[in-house]
């Protein structure tokens, strides 16, 4: 596999795409990303404003041991942004 595609998380051993969540009128989307030593925290923020699907793509350096807590802390952390920028996560 290519540098670039594990660095923009393709392939790296990913499961079928988890279930979206909703909050706040946001989609939250987990998008862990295998990495040496556990799973990097990572997920899609999506809202549609205006008729147009706007999109943040979160990527943090904290590691997880299995891919379930990842998925867990991705939505957590996502959720957090959410609440603390709001749709200024799109700027």
């Amino acid at each position: 596999m290519s540098f670039l595609s594990k660095l923009f998380g393709g392939g790296g051993g990913a499961k079928a795409r988890d279930p979206s969540e909703e909050h706040d009128g946001f989609r939250i989307t987990p998008q862990p990303q295998a990495d040496a030593g556990g799973h990097r925290i990572c997920a899609l923020i999506e809202k549609d404003i205006d008729g147009e699907t706007k999109s943040h793509k979160m990527i943090r350096a904290d590691m997880c041991p299995s891919r379930e807590e990842a998925v867990t802390s991705s939505v957590l952390k996502a959720k957090r942004l959410i609440d603390e920028q709001g749709e200024g996560i799109f700027r």
